[in-house]
Formats: structure tokens, C-alpha cells, sequence
């Protein structure tokens, strides 16, 4: 159960970091629609290092994992749909991998969009684009090296959960500087490139399932990702991202 102020999940409590519209003026599409906004508008909530007791905060800290709640209720950025800021993960140390993520839908819908880059901190040339479309149950995979933004396209507010290495910090810095990510989803549905973006590749559009398989964690929809806790050798990938098998999805 959760409000705009705080979350209850299982026998505890958490409470947001709330991002409002003035930390996301540079990456929001539609300027016209800024000249005139509430720069104090509310946009997302992100409840971090979430766990049900005690014990399962416990086993998340010995594994070096954090599982995070984030709603984004229904709105609109003008002409485009409400997102979250995007951002790039950090490199495993000595390695030209950066760190992976899952999100899970728990509610509502999402569209993942996601970037390859071809240099630390998203400071190279995009070399794949891709948008993920998943309702609740579904799970997806963020692979190494890429960066990525989630739009909430539906009516209703999307909750959703994600799995990653505690040992990190995301990189918002590089798609703030570029105005965000490669493409907008504008409310009409339409995808527009980014021309701050130079030679971008067109979007592949993937099922969940699609990404799911690369690393054997395909669930069922009815499958609550938090109980991987339970089995956390299961997203072992997370903090170590040399276990992924590559394939040509990624």
C-alpha cells in the first residue's frame, strides 16, 4: 500500500525521494510546455533499499543487493508522456562492462526505452536502441552498457520494482547534458529522435520475454520478483555482470 508519502510493504515503512519537474527541465521535450509548468510539480517517487523485515535487509546488504519500489503516476510533460529522468550505470571495476538491472511491473504499464553506448558515461556514439513495452507481471532485464528511461504511456499510475547491485550510484549527467535519451514518446504514440543525437540507430521494439531468457530468469506473471531474495544466486549477474551469456539480442 502506498501513498504520496509513504509506502508500506510487508512489516515496515519507507518514504520517497520525490523528483519534481525542475530536476528534469533539460531532458523534457516540450519547452513551450516549461515556460508555463509548475517547476515544483511532482513527477515520481522512488523508495529505495525496500525489504519486507529485518532479515531479508539483512540478506540484501551480505549479497550486495537493493530492491527499489518506484511509482510514476499518470501525467503528461506537455507533449510528451511522463518519464523518469534516465540515467547510465557505472563500469564494474577493471572492466568495460557497466552493471545490469530488472525492473518488474507491479502495476499499471511501461515502456522501457534503452541505449548502447559506446563509451563511459554514455559519452560515445549510441550504437542500439531499444523499447521494451511490459505490463504487470512482466520482468526486464537492463543489460550492461546500456543506458535507459522509463515512460509510464497508460492512464494509471505505474508502480514497479527493480533488482541491482547496492555497490553503485546512477550516472544521470550524460542524457542530462544531451536533453535525454536518443528518442520522446510523445502522447500521440509516436517516437521522435533526439537531435542532440547524432547518426542513431532506428528502434528495435522487444517482448519482455525476449530479454528475460538471456539470463534464465524467465517467471511467471504471477511470480512477485521480490522473492528472489530466497534465491539470490539468481541475480548473482547483478553484481557481477561477466556471468551474462551473450547472444545476439545484446
Amino acid at each position: 500500500m502506498w501513498t504520496r508519502n509513504e509506502l508500506k510493504f510487508g512489516e515496515r515503512t519507507f518514504f520517497p525521494t520525490v523528483r519534481k519537474l525542475k530536476e528534469m527541465k533539460e531532458v523534457v521535450f516540450d519547452k513551450s510546455f516549461l515556460k508555463h509548468a509548475n517547476m515544483d510539480m511532482e513527477l515520481y517517487f522512488m523508495f529505495r533499499e525496500v525489504s519486507k523485515n529485518k532479515e531479508d535487509a539483512r540478506e540484501m546488504e551480505e549479497k550486495g543487493l537493493r530492491y527499489d519500489i518506484t511509482i510514476i503516476p499518470s501525467n503528461k510533460l506537455g507533449l510528451e508522456f511522463v518519464k523518469t529522468a534516465g540515467h547510465y550505470h557505472p563500469f564494474l571495476s577493471g572492466s568495460k562492462i557497466t552493471y545490469p538491472e530488472v525492473y518488474e511491473v507491479l502495476e499499471g504499464e511501461a515502456h522501457y526505452l534503452l541505449q548502447r553506448i559506446g563509451g563511459e558515461g554514455g559519452t560515445e556514439k549510441i550504437t542500439d536502441v531499444v523499447v521494451v513495452k511490459a505490463k504487470r507481471g512482466d520482468k526486464v532485464i537492463i543489460p550492461p552498457n546500456y543506458g535507459h528511461v522509463t515512460i509510464n504511456p497508460s492512464e494509471v499510475a505505474l508502480k514497479m520494482a527493480n533488482w541491482v547491485a547496492r555497490a553503485f550510484s546512477s550516472i544521470y549527467e550524460p542524457m542530462k547534458k544531451r536533453g535525454g535519451a536518443a528518442y520522446f514518446e510523445l502522447t500521440t504514440g509516436k517516437f521522435v529522435k533526439n537531435e542532440k543525437y547524432e547518426d542513431v540507430p532506428g528502434i528495435r521494439f522487444l517482448k519482455p520475454s525476449d530479454i528475460e531468457k538471456e539470463v534464465g530468469l524467465s517467471m511467471g506473471k504471477e511470480e512477485e520478483m521480490y522473492e528472489l531474495i530466497r534465491e539470490p544466486e539468481k541475480l548473482a549477474f547483478l553484481t557481477n555482470p561477466n556471468l551474462l551469456i551473450k547472444n545476439h539480442y545484446f
